[in-house]
């Protein structure tokens, strides 16, 4: 509640001005069944047409009233609650930029999908709801009860008699009901997950005939979605029926008990009683829409912590006083260092053991190992995705903690594993949003080798990217992520694994446009391709976590038979361009 009341703020005059207006539309609706009343039991009695069109027409104005404002509100309401969401997604959108690579770990992508999405729509709906209903039912409730008091106490009394049964029927099966949609949710995201995985995955599922599988994961998830929903529905469905129940019992009574009181000519008139049957209605829906806010204000209030959870969570990578981390002179021999570095995704089992070595300005370094050695685990403490356990990591005398992080990861180009491209066009893609003259985005892709099918599509560099690339083949994509790499010049850049899908003739090329670039950008290549590596300043071999070997080519040829033997299996041994 506090986070809806945080984002209302804002919109305060606007929230108060909707109120205000319903509040005078319920009035409207409030006072239609008392001026029937008046008519029946005071106006026709007087066999004036005149007075009976009168209040007739009042009575249109007052519908048209009600009619009016309702619409007026409930548009206000819909314009603050939009705007409230929209505000509480912008938020919740920075956040999750924001967020360290362990947050994001430990929230899981799901699940900060489905807070920005389902989670800020049950908000939405709550704040809605409220401000139409949540000031219509309760003056509704009262104001009939107290309008009815006014006509006929007696009658009043058989009507209270009857509404702590309603208000029983409710509240016993909606405190059954609520929880169970908590189910339902958990079902929703079960669902969810397995529906994101397998669109993701289509082509792997296809491709090794696994459909069948599946589409049977999916009937079971479904399913208990199912029952789920079945559960909470056969509970909630008693809701209608049961006041429906004793709606008609409470009608009956002030029915029979206002007849009783005519035929003794004991006051009570037939006005009266009409009136008293439309009060009874108003009352019990009234507290229909109770029950409806509370069925909602769980979902709402469940969405709302979860989306609180993400806007609350503090950085765990804040910025390093200097004092504890003092500069070191700027050395351009060991312009970037690796001092001792201990580092745990889990925190049991460490990832990089003492891992010690340094490049000098513009040089290159090239990264081989076996898969899950902790190559791009190196390039994520560089880039400070993630703080070492211990030791240091610095880039031109500095330790990367104490450097803030947007002028940190300005120093970076980089290709990754893993990387995407987004839908819109090729330059698009290679600009992002950053500032890049033509002839530097020429140089990029020209060097990324990218020039030889770019120059050939339908629209050159305005030609139009699908969802992640997929109208482009693999090597295509992984030359456009060098290119955009490449494109603003960065201080370090970093090829991630990103010619694993090149041959071996443009791979070489990509090397050789590399190397004869004008540029001082010192280089970082993780690869499995000794090729990739070989003509590195330095290479760093590393093996579970530790680095076995740091050297030249040649020096780990004769010093490094876990080098020799890899680079024996790739190529034979020969040195190939």
């Amino acid at each position: 509640m506090k986070l809806m009341l945080r984002y209302l703020r804002p919109y305060l005059k606007s929230v108060i001005w909707v109120l205000i207006i319903k509040f005078l539309a319920t009035l409207s609706e409030l006072f239609l069944p008392y001026i029937l009343s008046y008519i029946l039991d005071d106006v026709v009695p007087l066999e004036r047409a005149s007075l009976i069109f009168l209040w007739g027409g009042v009575m249109i104005l007052c519908a048209l009233a009600a009619f009016g404002l309702n619409v007026w509100a409930n548009r206000g309401a819909a314009a603050v609650s939009r705007d409230a969401t929209r505000d509480i997604r912008h938020d919740l959108f920075e956040k999750i930029l924001g967020l360290s690579s362990h947050q994001t770990d430990a929230f899981t992508v799901p699940s900060l999908e489905s807070r920005i999405t389902s989670d800020t729509f049950h908000v939405s709906r709550f704040l809605g709801i409220m401000q139409r209903m949540g000031v219509r039912a309760p003056i509704l409730l009262f104001g009939g009860i107290i309008l009815t008091a006014t006509l006929d106490w007696k009658l009043m009394l058989v009507m209270l008699a009857v509404l702590p049964l309603i208000f029983c029927a409710v509240f016993y099966i909606s405190r059954k009901g609520i929880p169970l949609y908590g189910d339902v949710q958990k079902q929703v995201d079960g669902m969810t997950r397995v529906v994101r995985e397998d669109s993701k995955g289509i082509r792997v599922i296809k491709a090794l005939s696994r459909v069948d599988y599946e589409r049977n994961r999916f009937d079971e998830v479904n399913e208990s979605l199912v029952r789920a929903e079945k559960k909470a529905g056969i509970t909630m469905a008693a809701s209608n029926p049961s006041m429906n129940l004793f709606l008609n019992l409470g009608m009956t009574a002030v029915i029979f008990v206002g007849a009783l009181l005519i035929a003794r000519d004991n006051g009570t008139e037939v006005g009266v009683v009409t009136a008293f049957t439309q009060y009874f209605t108003l009352i019990a829906n009234a507290l229909m829409a109770v029950t409806r806010i509370f069925v909602m204000y769980t979902k709402a209030s469940a969405s709302a912590q979860r989306i609180e959870e993400v806007l609350q969570c503090e950085s765990d990578m804040p910025l390093f006083d200097k004092r504890d981390y003092p500069d070191l002179p700027y050395d351009e021999q060991n312009y970037l260092v690796f001092d001792h570095v201990n580092f745990s995704y889990n925190k049991t089992k460490n990832n990089l053991t003492d891992l010690s070595f340094s490049i000098p300005k513009g040089g290159t370094l090239g990264i081989i190992g076996a898969t899950g050695s902790g190559k791009s685990t190196v390039l994520q403490l560089l880039m400070r995705f993630y703080d070492v356990d211990s030791g240091s990591v610095r880039i031109g005398g500095r330790d990367v903690r104490t450097v803030p992080l947007g002028e940190l990861r300005s120093l970076f180009g980089a290709a990754l594993q893993n990387d995407i491209l987004f839908s819109g066009s090729v330059e698009e893609n290679l600009t992002f949003g950053r500032a890049v003259e033509a002839d530097r985005l020429r140089s990029a892709v020209e060097t990324a080798q990218a020039a030889e099918f770019v120059d050939q599509l339908a629209d050159g560099l305005n030609y139009q990217l699908t969802v992640k690339g997929t109208n482009l083949s693999g090597g295509q994509r992984q030359r456009l992520l060098i290119a955009r790499a490449l494109a603003a010049d960065p201080d370090i850049l970093i090829l991630d694994d990103s010619s694993s899908a090149l041959d071996y003739k443009t791979d070489a090329n990509l090397r050789s446009a590399l190397a004869k670039r004008d540029s001082d950008a010192t280089c970082i290549v993780v690869a499995q391709r000794v090729s990739s590596v070989m003509n590195s300043d330095k290479i760093l071999v590393l093996e579970e976590g530790e680095a076995i070997a740091f050297g030249t080519h040649e020096e780990l040829m004769k010093s490094c038979d876990a080098y020799r033997e890899i680079s024996h299996s790739q190529m034979g041994g020969a040195i190939l361009e």
